[in-house]
């Protein structure tokens, strides 16, 4: 097998092994992280699946002192959360205890998954561009984490609320399915900490040039309809909803211009450089 240090003597079968240990380092981590959220699973549904259902979840208390701030006496003061997700299916629990799991295993060990792609592909990138591995590592994580914890403080607890408050009729009980409760939560989380990678997204699409600042520029219109989209779909039907979730996303949409600004004009340079 050729070596690693050497990517351009790498044959194509190299390349699959390279990528083959690559998935399956990632899943290792992953799944190491899953089993020990498997053994902490009071923690994991008591406390963390099941917060935003509680009436005292630190959400609704910080908009209930908002609310008072402002003198208005708001609905999350007493949240009406009188449900207990229900369980029908005989391998229900099981099953949720399971992907819950993975899905915990995923989000822990995304910094780990990240580290090993980029191994994967690092080889083949010029020494001025390894050396930002590190960074580009930290940045990602933070990005998806600080997305992850808006969806579960933020968009997950709003959801929860409008849903479960939500009347139709006296004549209907509101008992929602277990994994209907844990797939709003898990959306809630996955959606934010993914669309928070969008400086990230914007930068290595500016690198291969698909994308420019004027192009962000012109298209901004186009980006806030789509924002305003996607934030309806991971919210639950309401105004406030939407409007929250869109305005850090506009904001990072702002911020991933200036990104792209950047590595043009840095690409421009070197092609100056390149011709003179």
């Amino acid at each position: 097998m050729a070596s690693k240090a050497d990517p351009n003597n790498m044959s194509f079968l190299d390349h699959v092994e390279a990528l083959r240990w690559c998935l399956i380092r990632s899943i290792i981590g992953i799944l190491i992280a899953a089993v020990i959220a498997f053994i902490f699973k009071e923690f994991l549904f008591d406390v963390i699946i099941f917060g935003p259902k509680n009436p005292d979840f630190v959400t609704y208390q910080k908009f209930c002192d908002f609310g008072r701030l402002l003198g208005v006496e708001s609905e999350f003061c007493d949240p009406q959360l009188n449900f207990q997700p229900q369980s029908r299916k005989m391998a229900d629990l099981f099953s949720a205890h399971i992907w819950t799991s993975i899905t915990t295993g995923f989000v822990v060990a995304f910094p780990w998954v990240l580290w090993q792609f980029w191994r994967f592909i690092s080889p083949g990138l010029k020494a001025n561009e390894r050396k930002y591995s590190k960074g580009f590592i930290i940045v990602c994580s933070l990005l998806f984490f600080t997305g992850a914890v808006f969806g579960y403080y933020l968009i997950a607890p709003l959801s929860v609320h409008f849903l479960a408050t939500y009347e139709l009729s006296d004549s209907i009980k509101f008992e929602p399915d277990l994994n209907s409760y844990i797939g709003l939560v898990r959306a809630s989380v996955l959606a934010c900490g993914i669309m928070f990678e969008l400086p990230i997204i914007v930068y290595f699409l500016s690198k291969i040039g698909l994308c420019t600042p004027q192009g962000m520029r012109k298209y901004r219109k186009y980006a806030l309809v789509l924002i305003l989209i996607v934030a309806a779909l991971i919210t639950p039907p309401d105004i406030q909803s939407q409007v929250i979730v869109a305005i850090p996303v506009l904001i990072l949409y702002e911020i991933s211009i200036f990104i792209s600004m950047f590595v043009t004009r840095k690409q421009r340079k070197k092609e100056r450089l390149a011709r003179s």
